[in-house]
C-alpha cells in the first residue's frame, strides 16, 4: 500500500505550522516546539534512510552540506567550556547541516517543493495579520514610545520573528507568481504577495527591508524584464496608495527609511551599537583569525573588544511583555560572527558552502528557463530567493530566535533545488501497466 502523497514532508509542514503558536511573554529566545519536531524530522529520515538501505546524499550534497563540520569542530574544542562547545555546535549543526539534509531527503519532487512554499506562505500570513492587529491597536512591541510595533506572536524579545517570517513568504509568493504558468495559483500568489507588504513594512525592521528589496529584485530580473518591469510598477502604485493615500503610518515609515541613508551622518544608537559590535567581532578574529575565539565566545570576549561606545543592551518592552533591558549578546552580522568564533577556517567552511549552493541554485534556474513549462521555475525562483534573502540578511542579522529553525528549511529547499530537483522535466510517478508487470515477471 503506497503512502499518502504529502507524508514524506509533513514533518517539515509541522516546523513551519508551529511556529504560529503564541510564545510565553517571558521567553528567552531558546529551543521551542518547532526545533523539538525539527529534530523529530532528522530522526524520522535517519529511520527512513536504515530502512530503506539507500546512499543518503550525493558525492556533491555530502560534501557542501557536510563541509561547516570541519570548521565546527575546531571552534568547538577552543570554547571556553565543554558544555559552550557542545551547545554551539549542536545549533550549527541543527540549522546547516542536518534540518537542511533532512528537507532535501523528504522532498520527493516539485510538488512537495510547491506544498511546502505554500506552508511559508500560510504562515506569513498569520503572523502578519496578527502583526496588523498589534499595529491598529496599539498592542504590539514598543516603537518610539509607542506600543504599534508588529511582532506577531514572537513577542518583544524577538522583534525579528514576525519580519522575517513575512519576508520568507513574501518570497515564495513572489517566486509563485512569476515562475507559474497557471492563471489562477499567479493571480492568488501575487494577491498573498502584495498582502504581505502591509506587515513588512509595519514590523520597521531596516534590515528585512533591505534584503527583501535586493531579492524579489533578483527574482523579477531572473524571471525576465517584462515581468520585472509590470511587478515594479505595480509594487510602486501600492505602495503610493498605501502610504500616500491612506497614510499607513507614512510619518514613522518615512522617518524609517531616511534613517537607512543617514547611518554614518547621524546614526541612532542601534546603529551605533551595532558598528561597535561589528568593530570588536573583527578586533577577536585578528586575535585569533583561523581559529577564532571559540564557538559561543563573543560574549564572554566582547567587553575586551569593544569601545565605550556601547549601550549595556537595548529597551524592550511590550506586545504582553514588561519593559526590560536586553543585553547584546551578539555582532547582529552572521558573517563576523562567525568570524570571531571560528576564525577564517569556520566562515571559508560556511560560507563556500553557501556560495556553492547558491551557484548550483542558479545553474538549476537557467536551465529551467531554458527548458521552459514544466521545468519548474516557479520552485528555482522560491528557492534562490529564499537563499538570497538569507545572505542578504546575514549582513545585518544571525541565527537566534525561534524563527531561526526556518532557516534551516530555507537552506533545506535550497539545497534541494540546486542539487537534486533542477531536472529538467517534472517528475511524475506513473504506476507501471499490466502488460509491464507481466513482462518484467517473464524477464525474471
Amino acid at each position: 500500500m503506497r503512502p499518502p502523497r504529502m507524508l514524506p514532508v509533513l514533518p517539515a509542514i509541522a516546523v513551519i505550522a508551529l511556529l504560529g503558536l503564541p510564545i510565553g511573554p517571558g521567553g528567552e529566545g531558546g529551543a521551542g516546539p518547532a526545533d523539538a519536531v525539527s529534530a523529530l524530522m532528522v530522526l524520522y529520515c535517519g529511520i527512513r534512510l536504515v530502512r530503506d538501505r539507500r546512499r543518503p546524499l550525493s558525492r556533491t550534497a555530502a560534501v557542501i552540506l557536510g563541509l561547516p563540520v570541519l570548521g565546527l569542530a575546531i571552534a568547538a574544542t577552543g570554547a571556553a567550556s565543554p558544555g559552550a562547545g557542545i551547545t554551539g555546535m549542536g545549533r550549527y549543526l541543527q540549522i546547516f547541516v542536518l534540518v537542511p539534509a533532512a528537507v532535501l531527503l523528504l522532498v520527493r519532487h516539485r510538488g512537495d517543493f510547491r506544498v511546502l512554499a505554500w506552508s511559508f506562505v500560510g504562515l506569513a500570513l498569520w503572523q502578519g495579520a496578527i502583526g496588523v492587529h498589534q499595529f491598529l491597536t496599539g498592542t504590539g512591541a514598543s516603537y518610539q514610545g509607542q506600543e504599534i510595533r508588529a511582532v506577531g506572536t514572537f513577542g518583544a524579545q524577538d522583534v525579528m520573528g514576525m519580519a522575517t517570517v513575512v519576508c520568507f513568504g513574501l518570497i515564495c509568493a513572489v517566486g509563485l507568481a512569476l515562475g507559474t504558468t497557471a492563471v489562477r495559483q499567479r493571480a492568488v500568489a501575487a494577491c498573498c504577495a502584495l498582502v504581505l507588504l502591509v506587515p513588512l513594512a509595519l514590523s520597521f525592521s531596516r534590515g528585512a527591508w533591505i534584503a527583501t528589496v535586493v531579492t524579489c529584485s533578483a527574482q523579477l530580473v531572473l524571471a525576465g524584464m517584462r515581468r520585472a518591469l509590470k511587478a515594479g510598477a505595480v509594487v510602486a502604485a501600492l505602495g503610493v496608495i498605501l502610504v500616500g493615500g491612506f497614510g499607513v503610518g507614512s510619518a514613522m515609515l518615512q522617518e524609517r527609511v531616511n534613517s537607512i541613508t543617514q547611518v554614518t551622518d547621524a546614526p541612532d544608537q542601534s546603529v551605533t551599537d551595532r558598528y561597535t559590535m561589528w568593530a570588536a567581532a573583527v578586533d577577536m578574529w585578528r586575535e585569533r583569525p583561523l581559529t577564532g575565539v571559540g564557538l559561543k565566545g563573543f560574549p564572554e570576549h566582547r567587553d575586551a573588544h569593544a569601545s565605550l561606545a556601547l549601550s549595556a543592551g537595548s529597551d524592550t518592552e511590550g506586545a504582553g511583555a514588561a519593559f526590560r533591558r536586553q543585553p547584546l549578546l551578539s555582532p547582529h552580522n552572521m558573517y563576523l560572527l562567525i568570524l570571531a568564533e571560528q576564525g577564517l577556517i569556520g566562515l571559508l567552511a560556511l560560507a563556500g558552502g553557501w556560495l556553492a549552493l547558491l551557484v548550483c541554485g542558479l545553474r538549476g534556474l537557467a536551465r529551467a528557463r531554458r527548458a521552459g513549462v514544466g521545468a519548474g521555475l516557479d520552485c528555482g525562483l522560491v528557492a534562490c530567493g529564499l537563499l538570497v534573502w538569507q545572505l542578504t540578511d546575514f549582513v545585518y542579522a544571525d541565527i537566534g530566535g525561534p524563527s531561526t529553525v526556518l532557516t534551516a528549511v530555507c537552506f533545506g529547499l535550497a539545497a534541494w533545488w540546486g542539487l537534486a530537483g533542477a531536472g529538467p522535466r517534472e517528475p511524475l510517478p506513473v504506476p507501471p501497466t499490466v502488460p509491464a508487470r507481466a513482462e518484467e515477471a517473464a524477464a525474471r
